[in-house]
């Protein structure tokens, strides 16, 4: 075979890798946790990355980008849920408006995962399609059947459940708001690998 022939053969060659290679979308690896470091303790989320991609993505890219820093859990109520996402919840001076907003665009509803104790779900507002708000999210802290088909549930604490119990055992202004305040002080991606059995 000619150089110039072997020349091409290689040219090619690398034009169609670096087409093909620059095409494909980057993913995150699904052996990550969320870590959730807060005033309290830290909590550690495994997501439902094939039953609910896009929530999963989402809460992922949102944790790694420090979104959630900072923000406050606004929502107690015992024996249901301890909700946080608000990003209102920041200046804490304003209690009125916590729970009114959120990051992002709201994303589509992957309804089909039960709440059970420990489940992670997104919370959202009475649109009738049941898209997701684009950052809030609420623990569940029982078995709530009553939720299942009208939410997303989008992973599972497999560590700090008790930090999650606390929350939930704080005092409440009538509007379940706690009166004193847990912050989400960090969160980060990490190896899934250091939390198994």
């Amino acid at each position: 075979m000619k150089k110039s022939t072997t020349y091409r053969l290689l040219a090619m060659v690398l034009v169609l890798a670096v087409i093909f290679g620059c095409g494909k979308k980057e993913t995150a690896p699904e052996d990550e946790y969320v870590k959730m470091e807060t005033t309290l303790g830290t909590i550690i989320i495994d997501l439902y990355e094939a039953e609910t991609p896009l929530h999963a993505a989402n809460f992922k890219n949102l944790a790694s980008e420090g979104a959630y820093d900072g923000i406050y859990f606004h929502r107690v109520i015992p024996g249901f849920v301890v909700q946080g996402g608000d990003p209102n919840t920041r200046d804490n001076d304003d209690r009125q408006d916590d729970g009114m907003s959120g990051i992002g665009e709201r994303i589509a509803a992957e309804i089909g995962q039960p709440h059970l104790r420990g489940t992670l779900g997104a919370a959202r507002d009475n649109n009738p399609e049941k898209k997701s708000s684009g950052s809030q999210f609420y623990f569940c802290l029982a078995r709530l059947a009553q939720l299942d088909g009208n939410y997303t549930v989008f992973g599972k604490v497999v560590e700090g459940m008790d930090i999650v119990d606390q929350i939930a055992t704080l005092e409440r202004d009538p509007r379940d708001n706690p009166l004193e305040s847990v912050k989400i002080m960090k969160t980060s991606l990490v190896d899934a690998a250091e939390y198994q059995d």
